[in-house]
């Protein structure tokens, strides 16, 4: 398939906040909050902090061999495996939690960035390796969020009773969903391949996690990316010295309050933290925050009190000292789950990692931790805006070409759209802004006229001049209505083309799904979107689909 390419900045589509569009034009306000700039001096400037870290490359590797046991790899995964080994590689990761059949569709678009930026650094500094990477929240308890998918706009949920860490969560029920998909896609060209895909990946008995491995790397194992599950005792295990400077002092929270304080009123903030920012899994899958309770136990003479803490699990009947804790983490680093807060750093703790993708919200949450890395002295990566698609299919175009709607018009709000196109449609002039002006221009004659008589009708004048305005604009509004009424049949075809590209009021990427896009056209929309992402994208893109 091949597509027609136009583009948009980030700014002009009206979806993106100030901090994000603040860091694409690298401004002066928030170069404290992020080490290196997103652009090749940054990924060079990573590299030399990275090779001053002591990487746990030999733990990764065993703990991703033993991740991928039972899974069909390719050579290119394999080999990307083994070359973590390498003092020489580096891996450029994009981080999402597991959602059901892939969720929404910018969790492609990140991986896909992830595996254009390898490739291009491959070729601007040759002497490394690099290896694309998945990292899996999967430890997220946010259910509502990860267990549902869209399909031309409706909600469809995974109807199930768990709860807890997402992906240690049974998949079963989730075939249902499978089904649905094979009802209303399966008969497109490359419908049957899509629905294999799924079946083989949620195959009874699995947990979500595992089938989202097994879906990612068949979707993208010929690309060489792999998938990291850090839900893993051997992985947590080299993270243990951070949670314990967490446990003990709880540096985190501070220092992020400290960051989000310098902020200013013009960036908003992403993510507050805890006092304790960690969370414990359970046996049965629950993930519960973890409270630090401190009480005076005693008071000694010329010294300081003496205090008793207790380490709370809430929800549950857990409670550890400092001492039983620090042990409970030697024993089972697999039950301590870093919140949002240090995720980054548990991240770039195991991963030799020099970039990373995300979302305009990630980004800004990543902004608040960098005194956070420079506390527990871990490389902090260059951060990149994930690349933006807008897809058009050809029956959109067509209809888009029809109502003459330029591209950028597409990213108004529906009814601003629609009066933009009823304005040009109409036949009769709509606007009075050249009464506007001959009104002003009578007032402004009246109000010298009138301080000639006597000053004080001059605040009375100013006062019939704006009710004069005030009149012609809400006589304008009506004449708006009155041709949009006439329009009717028009702007219903307006409103289908906002629905079908901007489902639920919002961004394509963040609503639909990509399941039906690969049952449509297979491989070849993931070759598409390959080709048009950019390492260093600076604009949002929109793709004029064309079937060959």
């Amino acid at each position: 398939m091949k597509a027609d390419c136009a583009s948009l900045t980030y700014e002009d589509t009206g979806y993106f906040s100030p901090l994000v569009i603040d860091y694409l034009k690298q401004a002066e306000d928030l170069k404290a909050f992020y080490a290196h700039p997103p652009d090749l001096y940054g990924i060079n400037a990573a590299i030399m902090a990275r090779q001053q870290f002591n990487q746990p490359r030999a733990l990764l590797v065993k703990a991703l061999q033993k991740q991928y046991e039972g899974t069909a790899l390719s050579t290119r995964v394999s080999d990307n495996i083994e070359a973590l080994l390498q003092t020489a590689t580096f891996t450029v990761t994009t981080a999402h939690q597991p959602n059901i059949l892939t969720g929404p569709l910018y969790f492609i678009y990140k991986i896909l960035h992830a595996i254009k930026l390898s490739a291009d650094l491959k070729d601007k500094f040759p002497a490394y390796h690099f290896v694309p990477v998945y990292y899996m929240g999967s430890e997220d308890a946010d259910l509502e969020e990860l267990g549902h998918i869209f399909l031309n706009g409706e909600k469809v949920e995974w109807k199930t009773d768990q709860s807890g860490a997402v992906g240690r969560m049974d998949i079963k029920g989730i075939d249902k969903l499978i089904d649905r998909l094979e009802g209303e896609f399966g008969n497109l060209p490359c419908g049957a391949e899509m629905v294999a895909l799924c079946r083989h990946a949620y195959t009874p008995g699995k947990n979500v996690q595992q089938a989202t491995l097994e879906l990612v790397n068949a979707l993208f194992k010929d690309y060489g990316l792999v998938v990291v599950i850090p839900d893993n005792s051997l992985l947590k295990s080299a993270f243990n010295e951070v949670v314990i400077k967490e446990i003990t002092s709880q540096f985190s929270y501070p220092l992020v309050q400290e960051t989000i304080s310098s902020f200013g009123e013009k960036y908003k903030a992403q993510a507050a933290g805890r006092a304790i920012n960690l969370f414990y899994l359970s046996d049965d899958g629950s993930r519960d925050r973890i409270e630090l309770k401190e009480d005076q136990a005693g008071k000694s003479t010329g010294k300081d009190e003496v205090r008793h803490k207790e380490f709370v699990v809430v929800n549950k009947n857990l409670v550890f000292s400092l001492q039983s804790i620090l042990e409970e983490l030697r024993n089972h680093p697999e039950r301590f789950s870093a919140n949002v807060i240090l995720r980054g750093v548990f991240q770039e703790t195991i991963l030799p990692n020099i970039a990373f993708i995300g979302g305009g919200g990630e980004l800004a949450y990543w902004m608040e931790l960098k005194k956070v890395f420079e506390a527990v002295k871990v490389p902090y990566p260059v951060l990149l805006l994930r690349n933006s698609f807008l897809l058009i299919p050809s029956a959109a175009a067509d209809l888009q070409k029809k109502l003459s709607i330029e591209t950028k018009s597409l990213f108004e709000p529906l009814h601003l759209l629609n009066n933009q196109v009823a304005t040009k449609l109409a036949t009769h002039k709509l606007d009075t802004k050249q009464e506007q002006v001959l009104i002003s221009e009578i007032y402004n004659a009246l109000q010298e006229q009138a301080s000639g008589i006597d000053t004080t009708l001059k605040a009375h004048v100013a006062a019939l001049h704006v009710r004069s305005l005030q009149g012609l604009i809400g006589l304008e509004k009506k004449f708006l209505r009155a041709e949009k009424k006439s329009q009717a049949a028009t702007l219903s075809k307006v409103s289908k083309l906002h629905k079908m590209l901007f489902p639920n009021e919002n961004l394509q990427e963040r609503v639909e799904n990509f399941l039906p896009l690969f049952a449509r056209y297979g491989n070849s929309i993931i070759e598409l979107l390959y080709s048009y992402s950019e390492p260093f994208p600076n604009n949002f893109t929109i793709l004029y689909l064309e079937e060959e």
